[in-house]
């Protein structure tokens, strides 16, 4: 019961005291794992590309396996609660607060300014992801690259045009599907 104590605590700490994402998460992840002898970095290295893979946030996914490989089921549930309820709890007070302040003039220039910059974030994101798939051996064009710009032009098209996301997911997929069984055969 100690154990998963300590991985709850660890979990909770690391969701409490992290902004930024999953990823910006890992250092301390690493960090506490690798002090605690939980598992190995080489370990916590396929963890992450694990995480990566299957659906849902990354640092849920992290905690789960995370608990499951140290403690077990117990210690994934554990995990998991540990990194989920600060954010948790953060956006019910933000919620309460948020709800008497909305009509606030002050309160809607900030959130009219966040949108912009979240805009902002996401694009940078794109294009940093986008130059490490497409062209980490140099500019080179071919046809999976053609396919791959194709794809998300018309995604972006259909979801101007206020498609619903899961025809987009559905279309996006089966494009890319057929652009790769062509392209391979």
């Amino acid at each position: 019961m100690t154990q998963l104590f300590e991985l709850f605590l660890m979990f909770f700490k690391i969701g409490a005291f992290t902004f930024g994402g999953g990823y910006a998460m890992l250092p301390l992840i690493q960090e506490e794992v690798a002090s605690r002898g939980l598992m190995s970095v080489e370990e916590l290295a396929n963890f992450v590309g694990i995480s990566e893979s299957t659906p849902g946030p990354f640092a849920v996914n992290i905690a789960t396996y995370v608990g499951l490989h140290s403690v077990g089921v117990l210690g994934s549930v554990f995990a998991t609660l540990g990194v989920v309820l600060p954010s948790f709890i953060i956006i019910l007070i933000v919620a309460h607060f948020f709800e008497k302040f909305k009509t606030n003039r002050i309160v809607k220039g900030i959130m009219s300014g966040l949108r912009p910059a979240v805009v902002g974030l996401l694009a940078a994101a794109v294009v940093t992801m986008g130059k490490s798939v497409f062209f980490k051996d140099g500019p080179v064009l071919d046809l999976k690259l053609l396919l791959g710009a194709a794809i998300f032009g018309l995604t972006l098209f259909l979801s101007l045009k206020k498609k619903h996301p899961i025809l987009l997911i559905l279309l996006s997929a089966a494009l890319g599907m057929a652009g790769m069984y062509i392209i391979q055969g």
